[in-house]
């Protein structure tokens, strides 16, 4: 499966990073630039919408635990989007679905940062 990455931001200042294909060790560090980027740029506020994601290993997860650990101390926030079950499996039995706020869609994941 091909792997894409778009990143933008909406006019409420959030960074909003869209991934497809496979989140694995070859992908990670566009992942990670693209949160990094976000982060340069004072975003607070980081949506990943996943909805296209259909697998995720370790190193995708660290850079996405990274991401919520550089924005704790600035009071950010992180939200991710996903669909898939195997990818919302990932998150259960590793326990991250306690540390990210995972949204079914876009509108539910915006809604949730603008509570945050």
């Amino acid at each position: 499966m091909e792997f894409d990455l778009k990143s933008e931001r909406n006019p409420d200042g959030v960074a909003i990073i869209e991934v497809s294909g496979e989140l694995d060790l070859y992908t990670a560090p566009r992942l990670k630039e693209a949160l990094l980027g976000a982060l340069d740029d004072g975003s607070l506020k980081i949506m990943v919408d996943m909805s296209g994601v259909h697998f995720i290993d370790s190193s995708a997860l660290g850079v996405l635990i990274g991401g919520v650990k550089r924005l704790k101390p600035k009071s950010g926030k992180l939200v991710l989007v996903s669909v898939d079950e195997n990818v919302n499996w990932i998150f259960q039995i590793t326990g991250l679905n306690s540390v990210f706020d995972i949204f079914p869609s876009k509108e539910e994941a915006l809604a949730g940062l603008a509570e945050a």
